[in-house]
């Protein structure tokens, strides 16, 4: 069953994410926390359930579709710099979003890495990583608009993992990964770059193996 998407059930949902996020990072997201949000919020069960059939999992993803919102308008708001730094910063501007409730976040993580939310974890995931893509004005269509997005998603989690253990609220420990990272992505993309270009200049193998077993062609 699908969320409802009307404007009082995105209020709803909303109210019921603000009062979740105060018990969340203590209890976790279970049924518990999602019933004690719904009284916070003066909602009934019923409309708790109307709402979030999903359960919890509704929730984080309500509360995860909010900060990927925040930070595209956060990557939309620095236009300017090179691609590189635009992605770092959208990785961060994302990670950001979540400042505040590392405890929260660390236990969203944990509950969508059980065996029921592993599908909809890896969804979320790729979410976030399409977001920051399309903030940057990202043009691909071919087969590049998967690879960027699988890649990312990669660069996210691992990211984001580093995030959650850092204290530091400057979260230097993670810039510094996060920079590790894309530069090593960047490295493998400049090989890739350089494989296909030198591929270009090779002979049709293909072709040649099959005039060694055939013959060549007699031209008219």
């Amino acid at each position: 069953m699908s969320q409802t998407a009307t404007p009082r059930a995105d209020a709803a949902r909303n109210a019921l994410v603000d009062a979740a996020l105060i018990h969340a990072g203590f209890d976790g997201w279970t049924a518990a926390t999602l019933a004690r949000a719904g009284a916070d919020a003066g909602l009934s069960a019923g409309e708790v359930e109307l709402y979030c059939p999903g359960g919890v999992l509704d929730l984080i993803e309500t509360w995860f579709a909010r900060c990927d919102d925040a930070a595209a308008a956060a990557i939309a708001a620095d236009p300017a710099g090179k691609v590189r730094a635009r992605v770092t910063n959208g990785v961060m501007a994302r990670l950001d979003a979540m400042a505040g409730h590392e405890d929260a976040a660390r236990r969203a993580r944990a509950r969508l890495l059980l065996p029921d939310g592993l599908d909809r974890g890896a969804r979320l995931v790729w979410a976030t990583a399409d977001m920051i893509w399309r903030a940057l004005g990202d043009p691909s269509t071919d087969g590049n608009f998967y690879s960027k997005r699988a890649i990312l998603s990669g660069v996210y989690a691992s990211t984001l993992a580093v995030w959650l253990d850092e204290d530091d609220p400057a979260k230097p420990r993670t810039r510094a990964f996060l920079d590790r990272r894309i530069a090593n992505v960047m490295e493998f993309e400049k090989v890739k770059a350089g494989w296909r270009k030198a591929q270009a200049g090779f002979p049709d193998l293909f072709a040649l193996a099959g005039r060694a077993r055939y013959g060549a062609r007699s031209r008219p």
